[in-house]
């Protein structure tokens, strides 16, 4: 498994196996159902360990849609992997949040910019009017694109890439690994980095399984989660220049777009009010989310 929750999961089954006589089995995305089937396994204990997106658990977890707004989170890598390891909010604040669900949060990592794949280019918000696009079932992400200019279609991940064949949608979001991993530059002709995200994940445990395990145990997911964490923000050192050279060689007809500040602070611009509408969504808990997350991000800036 290439992709980077794949490596990273293969990672983890390799510091528990080494340590222990315990064996982890890996379901790669998609086996098991959709999102929400995996979420409600996780939950159920049926599944004891799930990597998901905040962008899948905004429902169930509306405050985790705070890694989904736009323009937040900095693009320099090394800033990014500082926020992620160092972060309050990622690090006290919301365990709390998914242990009210049986959830235990273990870790949350980035997996690189996100990048939108259309049929035409676009360099303003006036030209996404009508370009429907998919997105995760996140009401955030909806006004996000909403914002944006576009047609935000939120449609499980299975159906995507034959929505994007039949031209049922025109677009979709996701970091440029896995772009070229699911092949979606075949079904689409245009791919634009408007800097407005990346894409981040979170690392799981059934809260009652977890609260089930020996100290020891425990001690040792903590050790796999640590070394996974370490392996797979080094993993991505280079990888999304990898992805973009893959893509070009497949399809050499693609255009790849990379807006400039004069053009991004268009989008900047008109989705500045989707950070008003994620405090209206989740109330006080999501606005003392909101507030240490900028304090964390502050302290990330020049690492």
């Amino acid at each position: 498994m290439t992709e980077v929750q794949g490596v990273y999961a293969t990672k983890f089954k390799e510091v528990i196996e080494a340590n222990s006589s315990h064996k982890v089995n890996i379901y790669p995305f998609g086996t098991l159902g959709e999102s929400v089937d995996v979420m409600e396994q996780a939950q159920a204990g049926i599944l004891q360990f799930v990597d998901q997106s905040p962008g899948f658990t905004g429902s169930l977890i509306p405050e985790a849609q705070v890694f989904l707004m736009p323009y937040v989170l900095p693009e320099k890598q090394s800033e990014i992997n500082y926020f992620f390891k160092n972060s309050k909010v990622i690090n006290e604040d919301f365990p709390k949040l998914y242990a009210e669900k049986d959830l235990e949060l273990l870790s949350m990592f980035p997996e690189g910019r996100v990048h939108i794949t259309t049929q035409q280019p676009f360099e303003s918000p006036e030209d996404l009017d009508g370009v429907k696009v998919r997105v995760m079932t996140s009401p955030l992400l909806v006004e996000t694109y909403k914002s944006f200019g576009a047609v935000p279609t939120p449609l499980p991940w299975g159906e995507v890439f034959g929505a994007l064949q039949t031209k049922m949608i025109q677009g979709q979001e996701n970091p440029m690994f896995y772009i070229e991993s699911t092949k979606m530059y075949e079904v689409s002709e245009v791919i634009t980095d408007i800097g407005h995200n990346i894409f981040t994940t979170a690392v799981m445990a059934n809260k009652h399984f977890y609260d089930s395990l020996s100290a020891e145990d425990q001690a040792l997911i903590q050790q796999a989660i640590s070394e996974a964490t370490d392996y797979i923000l080094e993993y991505q050192q280079g990888l999304e220049e990898e992805s973009i050279a893959k893509v070009k060689a497949a399809k050499p007809s693609i255009t790849l777009v990379s807006l400039d500040e004069d053009k991004r602070v268009r989008f900047r611009e008109a989705s500045a009010p989707v950070k008003d509408k994620f405090v209206a969504m989740t109330g006080e808990s999501g606005k003392a989310i909101l507030e240490q997350m900028e304090v964390d991000l502050k302290a990330a800036i020049g690492k």
